[in-house]
């Protein structure tokens, strides 16, 4: 999770989320040679006196400063379309999880398992322990295997929502009358946090995500339980 004065992208936990990072550093290398480019003639332009009157009216430096920006779109345009297809690529999930926003909580339902469902809400300040991250932790927790692929349905209740896990670069609305859906593949385990991202009303602040992300033999262990119980 994201810390104070942090100003880069968490620590991802999927393969997409690394896309994700590499298209970010990729853009910014392409904006930093053009910055540092276009600065460094506007610097020097603040300096130099002459005119150079073959410059003032050139074909030859129109064709280039059209053409030259065009190449850099596309080489910016190909790894943005190739990542939003990736993102939006369905392989073969091993398990299925429906989401639903409320306001202002989150109910969950593993389709895979018969009765597996639940609500998921916010943990006070006042109920909070000690190890606990305030604003961030909640009573239930989606618990979900490691390795392997998940497909996850969101929807609302309501209003517009939106499921957002930034480690796992994903980030879905949740709209009434609408199913999404997303699929992400979790490389390590460990607690993911995540917010509403959309406006929705008064306590917006206060729906957050926890997913928790452990082996498939722990997760089956933990199916067991709650079934049971």
């Amino acid at each position: 999770m994201a810390s104070w004065g942090y100003l880069g992208f968490q620590d991802s936990a999927s393969p997409l989320m690394e896309q994700l990072i590499f298209f970010h550093d990729h853009t910014m290398v392409v904006l930093i040679l053009i910055v540092t480019f276009v600065g460094y003639i506007m610097f020097y332009l603040f300096f130099n006196f002459l005119v150079n009157r073959y410059l003032l009216e050139s074909q030859e430096v129109e064709i280039i400063w059209t053409i030259l920006p065009a190449i850099i779109l596309i080489f910016i345009a190909f790894p943005s379309l190739r990542l939003l297809y990736l993102l939006d690529e369905i392989n073969n999930p091993s398990i299925t999880l429906k989401t639903i926003g409320h306001q202002w909580y989150w109910s969950y339902e593993y389709s895979d398992f018969l009765e597996l469902e639940f609500d998921s809400y916010m943990i006070g300040t006042m109920d909070l322990s000690e190890s606990g991250f305030r604003l961030l932790d909640v009573d239930n927790r989606v618990v979900l295997p490691m390795n392997s692929q998940v497909r996850m349905l969101v929807s609302a209740a309501d209003v517009i929502h939106s499921w957002t896990v930034p480690a796992l670069g994903m980030k879905a609305d949740a709209i009434p009358g609408r199913l999404n859906q997303i699929s992400f593949f979790i490389n390590r385990p460990g607690l993911f946090f995540g917010q509403c991202s959309e406006i929705c009303g008064a306590n917006h602040s206060f729906m957050p995500i926890v997913v928790e992300s452990v082996s498939v033999n722990s997760f089956l262990d933990w199916v067991s339980s709650c079934l049971k119980s």
